[in-house]
């Protein structure tokens, strides 16, 4: 997934020499609590948030460029960019939004963490079903019968549960993929769990071959 993906295209944009309390009615208007702040080109000059513009009300500040942020001082990512970039952003830098700009530097959207968590929790409901049906469409030569034996195997000598191929393939018919996650104690494991079946089932097709 690319950042023009997940970016918000309904975005103001405000001017430096714009008065605060203009953009302050404005951003209220249309509920947004950061804004860029552009030129005649829409290239990025300075980025705006409520609390600055509450600051600058309150220290007298008349004019946007008096409270922006700079250029250098703003978080951003390009709209080709992979969207997981714009996630560890806004996780490092811990910020509510980030602007996007296109090759020449003009803001084309915004993504804010509201998009990022409502992107990340559709992903939480897949079912787990339909990501083992990816994996055995990988495994070429697998039948799915051999990983759901396989994945009853490795879960058994993983946890010590007396689980059959047919109980696995019914709980991952159930399952979400956050469910997964939370039941196997966190994304690394869960994967690791996956790679370990996929090593699994190659190795026993293989043995089974030389026979």
């Amino acid at each position: 997934m690319k950042v023009r993906e997940l970016m918000d295209t309904n975005f103001i944009d405000v001017s430096p020499e714009e008065d605060i309390v203009e953009v302050s009615m404005k951003m209220e208007k249309y509920r947004k609590f950061t804004t860029p702040v552009v030129d005649e080109e829409k290239k990025l000059v300075g980025w705006i948030t409520s609390l600055d513009i509450t600051r600058g009300l309150r220290e007298g500040h008349k004019l946007v460029k008096d409270i922006m942020y700079t250029p250098k001082e703003v978080v951003s990512v390009k709209e080709n960019d992979a969207a997981r970039l714009a996630v560890l952003k806004a996780s490092k830098y811990r910020v509510l939004s980030i602007p996007v700009l296109n090759d020449k530097g003009a803001v084309v959207g915004v993504i804010r963490t509201c998009d990022i968590v409502k992107t990340l929790s559709q992903l939480y409901e897949i079912k787990v079903y339909k990501i083992f049906d990816a994996m055995d469409h990988e495994l070429k030569g697998v039948t799915w019968d051999e990983l759901m034996e396989a994945s009853a195997i490795v879960t058994r000598r993983e946890t010590g549960e007396r689980i059959t191929a047919k109980d696995y393939e019914q709980r991952i018919k159930n399952a979400t993929f956050g469910e997964a996650i939370w039941a196997t104690g966190g994304l690394e494991k869960f994967f690791v769990g996956l790679i370990a079946i996929g090593e699994f089932v190659i190795a026993r097709k293989v043995a089974r071959a030389r026979k």
